[in-house]
C-alpha cells in the first residue's frame, strides 16, 4: 500500500508482474476468466505451478516448462486457451549477479539450457560472458533453478 506522503511526491509503488501459466489469456481476461480452482496446478507435471493470490503463477524454483498443455487441457472455465500462439512472451534475463561478470567460471545456466539459447562469448583475462539469444530462448526456466547465484529471472 501506498501510503499519501509518497502519493503525493509520486513514488507509487506497483505490484510486480506475475508470470501466469502458458497460454493465459491477458491478464484482466485471465483475472476475469479464472476461478482458482486449481487444476491447472493439480496437471502440472513438473511442478512450477503454485496458488497465488489471484490464481496460478509459474515458479520456476521447481524446474522448468515443458510447454506439454496439461494445464491448458485441465483449465475448464477457458482462463488457458492455447489458440496456435505462443505460450508466452516472456524470456530469460540475466542479472548483474552472475558469477561469469565476478570472473568466476560458471557455465550451469547454459548446461541447462534444452533450447541453447544460452552462449558464453570468451573474455580476455575473464571468465566467459553469458548472453541470450532471444530469438531461440522459450522462457521455458530450465536455466532458473540451476544458476548457483540466483542471477536468471524469466520475464
Amino acid at each position: 500500500m501506498t501510503s499519501r506522503r509518497d502519493f503525493l511526491r509520486g513514488r507509487i509503488s506497483r505490484p510486480a508482474p506475475v508470470l501466469r501459466p502458458p497460454w493465459a489469456l491477458d491478464e484482466g481476461d485471465f483475472l476475469a476468466a479464472c476461478t482458482r480452482c486449481d487444476a491447472c496446478i493439480r496437471a502440472c507435471p513438473t511442478g512450477i505451478l503454485e496458488h497465488g493470490g489471484t490464481g496460478p503463477v509459474v515458479k520456476f524454483a521447481n524446474g522448468e516448462c515443458t510447454f506439454c498443455g496439461k494445464c491448458v487441457d485441465a483449465c475448464e472455465p477457458g482462463a488457458l486457451l492455447r489458440a496456435d500462439r505462443p505460450p508466452w512472451s516472456a524470456r530469460a534475463a540475466i542479472g548483474p549477479q552472475c558469477l561469469a561478470l565476478a570472473n568466476v567460471v560458471c557455465r550451469s545456466c547454459g548446461d541447462a539450457c534444452p533450447a541453447t539459447a544460452i552462449r558464453f562469448h570468451p573474455r580476455l583475462g575473464g571468465a566467459a560472458l553469458p548472453a541470450i539469444d532471444n530469438g531461440l530462448c522459450t522462457g521455458c526456466g530450465a536455466c532458473v533453478a540451476p544458476c548457483p547465484a540466483r542471477a536468471i529471472g524469466i520475464a
